[in-house]
């Protein structure tokens, strides 16, 4: 299909804001906003952001037909995403001021390959008169919160804002892999802490050499894409109910500053004397006298460490170190640690990945974390919803991945199950941790019932069409299925734990003839004595001769081309998916996992103590 470009050009101008940098695509011939209209942010995958107004008929092929003016690109070459959504036509599940993702539809690019990138669009732009201030308070915009913005928070963007006014500069730091900046208030303190999600470690705008990748590609974990950790930043503030465990107030905002980092043709200042319009997480900057990495932890009170330690299980955070846990001291008193110390997690873009990935949880070798559960603890763990917390995600990140909110509710439905059999915080978390024997990672206690439940969810639906199977191919099927080498006849049974299809068996009978007279109630805690033993679980014995090293990236490249970034980092390995089951197949399998929690853990505890005391002996004060 051709387009008429002149006609297109004549009636979808884009409309350039001179004071914040901010492109934006509108239909100029109705200078008066209709009612219905909407207004929606297209970022591009080499970081671009452009604004869009919608009139309320509008659909995805008129939002392309837009961008094809702006970027010079055709239509049938790009594609509008939205989380796990490829926009075709329909644009009713994206909410007023959403962020959608535009990339190239193939990977392979040649000279002539326009780049998604403004630099080379039409420059003609045509100015519009507004109100006094209007466009200076769209140099902060905060994304989401629907349901009305924190009063924290809108407070803080304010002040920002003033800041900028007032020609206050930001402060870009140092350390870290990413772009990000401390932006301060009129008397020079730091306000907030920003972070552009096209400056993320790998994206395209990476200000410290990390590139190699486009925004959507797996990232420096590759269950976490690039680009998608501002939203996460914002997830764990929002699954912080009641403030439990400190997380400093965040949001997603499109925020505009001639500071920001562009890297070579992807600059494009000429926007605006204001500079370059990013999509970025925000967060309220906490003033501290350290973090928990400068000093000995014995210090901390056990609730701090306690409410930390019950959101990163929460939302699987892989990388929970002592770096990202602020202290603040409230009083002095004798000694560095004779007054109370208040903690503050920080830094969450890597939580709530969409596999179950190997967590980081630098508190489980913390004395505080064998501390058994407080009956306050145990009352808010109790009172977690994680289904409610899902709803309360999709109403606020509608772009979040599908996957990421089954993570959600397995590690929460873990956290409470765990927690009301009474297992401490730190044998949850090495429950939950993957040990290296030799140069192989094993699967983690909670992956390997994630396998079962998986393996019986399988091997039902397995039996389920055998049996709707008639005929001769019933015969068949179920000659082939039941019938082993020595013609004896096995029927499936529900209770097999068999791991999942795909992996590589080499079983040795001998071997698993005896794991199999092996007494339960003989498992001890080895190695490390809060790594509780798997071989409870007759899944865990047969394991012993399985290889378990099957490699998973999230979006394999089509075109076989070999990213920079990827050579630097190993892939990681992935033993369990969750975003690849329908609906149905998601019920089923969590109510399998639960069932087997509450059996595997109930046996476990029967095996001794659940709860250990403190690790370093008395010389420990909370």
């Amino acid at each position: 299909m051709s387009f008429n470009f002149r006609s297109l050009l004549k009636a979808e101008r884009p409309i350039g804001n001179p004071l914040n940098g901010e492109r934006t695509i509108s239909n100029t011939t109705n200078r008066r906003a209709p009612v219905g209209r909407r207004r929606v942010f297209v970022q591009t995958d080499t970081g671009c952001v452009l604004a869009i107004d919608l009139d309320r008929g509008d659909n995805a092929h008129t939002v392309k037909r837009r961008l094809q003016v702006a970027l010079n690109v055709p239509t049938n070459d790009i594609s509008l995403s939205f989380g796990d959504k490829i926009l075709e036509n329909d644009l009713t599940s994206v909410r007023g001021e959403s962020p959608l993702l535009l990339t190239r539809n193939s990977m392979h690019r040649s000279c002539s390959t326009p780049c998604l990138n403004p630099s080379r669009a039409r420059t003609d732009y045509d100015t519009r008169t507004v109100k006094n201030g209007e466009e200076g308070s769209r140099l902060v915009e905060i994304l989401g919160f629907s349901s009305g913005r924190p009063a924290k928070l809108a407070k803080l963007v304010q002040d920002v804002l003033h800041a900028i006014k007032s020609g206050v500069d930001p402060v870009p730091v140092s350390s870290g892999l990413g772009g990000s900046y401390y932006f301060r208030g009129i008397n020079g303190e730091n306000l907030a802490i920003v972070k552009p999600t096209d400056e993320e470690p790998f994206a395209p705008n990476n200000p410290k050499g990390f590139v190699g990748k486009t925004l959507g590609e797996p990232g420096l974990k590759r269950s976490v894409r690039v680009g998608e950790t501002g939203f996460r930043e914002v997830a764990a503030y929002l699954l912080d109910h009641e403030n439990f465990a400190n997380v400093p107030p965040t949001a997603l905002v499109k925020i505009t500053h001639p500071i920001f980092h562009l890297n070579g043709d992807n600059h494009h200042k000429a926007f605006g004397n204001a500079g370059t319009c990013k999509i970025a997480s925000l967060q309220q900057f906490v003033p501290h006298n350290y973090d928990a990495s400068d000093y000995g932890t014995s210090g901390f009170p056990v609730s701090a460490v306690h409410r930390i330690g019950i959101l990163d299980i929460r939302i699987l955070n892989t990388d929970r170190h002592g770096g990202n846990v602020l202290v603040r001291n409230i009083y002095s008193g004798v000694g560095d640690f004779g007054g109370s110390a208040e903690l503050l997690p920080i830094d969450h873009g890597l939580c709530l990945p969409e596999t179950l990935e190997d967590p980081y949880f630098e508190w489980i070798h913390w004395p505080q974390a064998s501390v058994a559960f407080s009956e306050e603890e145990l009352k808010y763990i109790s009172n977690l919803d994680p289904e409610k917390d899902c709803k309360l995600l999709q109403k606020e990140i509608p772009m979040i991945r599908e996957a990421c909110l089954r993570v959600l509710v397995l590690c929460t439905n873990f956290l409470k199950i765990s927690a009301e059999l009474g297992f401490s915080l730190s044998q949850i978390g090495a429950m939950m941790s993957r040990e290296f024997k030799g140069s192989e990672e094993e699967p983690s206690e909670l992956e390997l019932i994630c396998m079962e439940a998986r393996g019986a969810i399988s091997e039902q639906n397995t039996f389920l069409e055998g049996n709707d199977t008639n005929g001769e191919e019933a015969s068949d099927f179920l000659f082939h299925m039941d019938v082993d080498e020595n013609g004896g006849f096995g029927l499936p049974c529900p209770r097999s734990r068999s791991p999942l299809p795909k992996l590589d068996e080499s079983f040795n009978e001998d071997e698993e003839e005896e794991a199999e007279e092996v007494d339960c109630k003989q498992a001890r805690f080895v190695q490390n004595p809060y790594k509780l033993q798997s071989n409870v679980s007759n899944l865990s014995k047969s394991l012993n001769g399985v290889r378990l090293v099957e490699k998973m990236p999230l979006n394999p490249n089509p075109s076989g081309v070999n990213r920079s970034a990827d050579e630097n980092f190993p892939s990681s390995t992935c033993f369990v998916r969750l975003g690849d089951m329908g609906k149905q197949e998601w019920f089923s399998f969590i109510e399998k996992f639960n069932e087997l929690v509450k059996e595997t853990l109930t046996e476990k505890k029967s095996v001794g103590p659940p709860c250990q005391g403190p690790r370093l002996g008395s010389s420990c004060r909370f």
